[in-house]
Formats: C-alpha cells, sequence, structure tokens
C-alpha cells in the first residue's frame, strides 16, 4: 500500500489549509488512517486519527481546530487545519494500517508564517 500526502504549503497564522493523503496498491481495508506532525528538531506526534467507522482522535495541540476526516470509497483521508499557529508548522505525515501492516506517507511541508 503506498500513501500519497498533498494539500500542504505556506500560510499565515491564523489561516486555514486542507491536507489529504490518498492510499493506493493491495488495499483490502483500512482500518486506522491518521496524521502525524513532526516540527523541526522535535519528535514525531500525533496530530488526529480516524477509524474506519469514523470514529476520531486528537492531539490536545489541535483539537478544536483540526477536523480529520476519511472517503472509504476513494481510500482517502483528509485534514481540516483552521486557525493555524505558528506553531502547526511541521512536516505532516499521513499512516494507516491493514491487518498487521503499518503504512507512511512521505510528508507534506506545512509553514505558518507572516
Amino acid at each position: 500500500v503506498q500513501l500519497q500526502a498533498s494539500g500542504g504549503g505556506l500560510v499565515q497564522p491564523g489561516g486555514y489549509l486542507t491536507l489529504s493523503c490518498a492510499a493506493s496498491g493491495h488495499i483490502i481495508s483500512l482500518n486506522h488512517m491518521g496524521w502525524y506532525r513532526q516540527a523541526p528538531g522535535k519528535q514525531r506526534e500525533l496530530a488526529a486519527t480516524i477509524t474506519r467507522d469514523g470514529i476520531t482522535d486528537y492531539s490536545d495541540s489541535v483539537k478544536g481546530r483540526f477536523t480529520i476526516s476519511r472517503d472509504n470509497a476513494k481510500n482517502t483521508v483528509y485534514l481540516r487545519m483552521n486557525i493555524l499557529k505558528p506553531e502547526d508548522t511541521a512536516v505532516y505525515y499521513c499512516n494507516a494500517d491493514q491487518f498487521l501492516d503499518l503504512f507512511w506517507g512521505r510528508g507534506t511541508l506545512v509553514t505558518v508564517s507572516s
């Protein structure tokens, strides 16, 4: 399974972006799909996850500002990011699991700066 993330870019503080991550390849049934992020000099951390049935989980740092969603028919997960802050600057990675396998995309850079 391959994951292709897109939608990153430069945005001003207070702005918004929507990230997309499309899965392709030998897909049978993707369970959890999620977004993680890694800021410069920091470890990768969870942003949000969503199960196949739509149950979501968010880190405290993004709760109330970010919304994760998915389209199972398209094997795609989205991350709508509102009220972006400079501290949201990071490379955002999507992942997905299928049975006992975990797959990662290459990441898309989000820069929040004026």
